[in-house]
């Protein structure tokens, strides 16, 4: 299960430092929805089925309707393209850190179309390795619990929250014998 780093652009300090937590959350899901958008969209192509396409050409600068994609081979060559339309803001296509090619790391030959694309400016790359082994499941799973413990600092700074247990009901052998818990189970748990 791979785990996902916040990597979205920082939102704007807030007035107020009293729920660092609540930032920290709001980051995390807009990281995961950028990562899960992603997915989606370019799901709706035959890219991600196509083998043969390591890397993906988000050309999204030219036209605020529409994302024109250019799929690459392992030297760089041009071998298709599509086009995804935009018919909502929340469809667009804007950088993922995860799965951009200078995140991950993907090598690009020298001279290649893609090399000439990236030079363009005009967009960014997918490494189709990296979206490829994302599991939107996995993900979702990872990012509840880091927002819940983000906002579980908060909680227990206000003394909204005392006390929590995390996993699964393996603690009590299951939620028939929480009464062997005694006193520990009539206490607040978030």
């Amino acid at each position: 299960m791979k785990e996902y780093t916040m990597n979205a652009l920082q939102p704007e300090a807030s007035d107020s430092d009293e729920f660092p937590g609540f930032e920290e959350a709001r980051t995390l899901m807009w990281c995961y929805e950028d990562r899960a958008r992603t997915h989606a969209r370019l799901n709706q192509t035959d890219l991600i089925a196509d083998e043969s396409v390591v890397a993906v050409h988000v050309e999204n600068t030219s036209r605020a309707d529409r994302v024109f994609l250019s799929a690459f081979d392992r030297e760089g060559r041009l071998l298709r393209g599509d086009t995804l339309y935009v018919d909502d803001a929340n469809e667009r296509l804007d950088v993922t850190a995860e799965f951009d090619h200078d995140y991950t790391g993907m090598p690009v030959a020298e001279g290649s179309e893609l090399k000439e694309a990236i030079a363009r400016e005009n967009g960014w790359v997918v490494d189709m390795h990296a979206l490829r082994e994302y599991n939107p499941g996995d993900d979702r799973g990872n990012t509840q619990r880091a927002v819940l413990v983000a906002h579980l600092g908060d909680m227990m700074a206000s003394g909204q929250a005392r006390g929590f247990l995390l996993g699964k009901d393996d603690v009590a052998e299951g939620p028939g014998h929480a009464d062997e818990l005694g006193d520990a189970a009539d206490t607040d748990a978030a």
